[in-house]
Order: structure tokens, then C-alpha cells, then sequence
């Protein structure tokens, strides 16, 4: 069953999906955040945004709004 990076808990871990083109900063892109890559939640901020991930080898804070259009597969 398919969820998003932001509806993980801290330190849980996935495989990116699939990826709204239309809503996903290139610079994320260019950064590795790719289908097929492994995705780990390690921080939320005080008021849950933004979120802090770690995405083939990089650690990245990203808005939740963003956060929510990267489908991943929980594993």
C-alpha cells in the first residue's frame, strides 16, 4: 500500500514511488530524490514542518506540503 514521505514516523524508511513532476522542486530532483531510492525520516521540526530526510546520502529538510506529493512503499 502506497503513502508519502510526510505520513512516516521518525526513523522509518521507504522506496520512492512515484514523484509529482508538476509539485517537486528540480533541485530536489538533482539532489537524488528519485524513484527507486531509499528514503528515511530523521527529524520533524517543532511544528512538524519542515521535515528533515535522508536521500542517497543526503540529508535534506523539505516543506510537508512537498513532502506529501512523494509516494513511497514503507519498508
Amino acid at each position: 500500500m502506497g503513502t508519502n514521505i510526510a505520513s512516516l514516523k521518525v526513523g522509518e524508511r521507504g522506496v520512492i514511488e512515484d514523484i509529482s513532476l508538476e509539485h517537486i522542486p528540480l533541485s530536489l530532483l538533482e539532489m537524488g530524490c528519485l524513484p527507486g531510492e531509499y528514503v528515511e525520516l530523521l527529524q520533524r521540526a517543532p511544528l512538524h514542518d519542515p521535515l528533515y530526510i535522508r536521500v542517497n546520502g543526503s540529508h535534506i529538510a523539505i516543506r510537508k506540503e512537498t513532502a506529501s506529493q512523494i509516494l513511497i512503499s514503507k519498508v
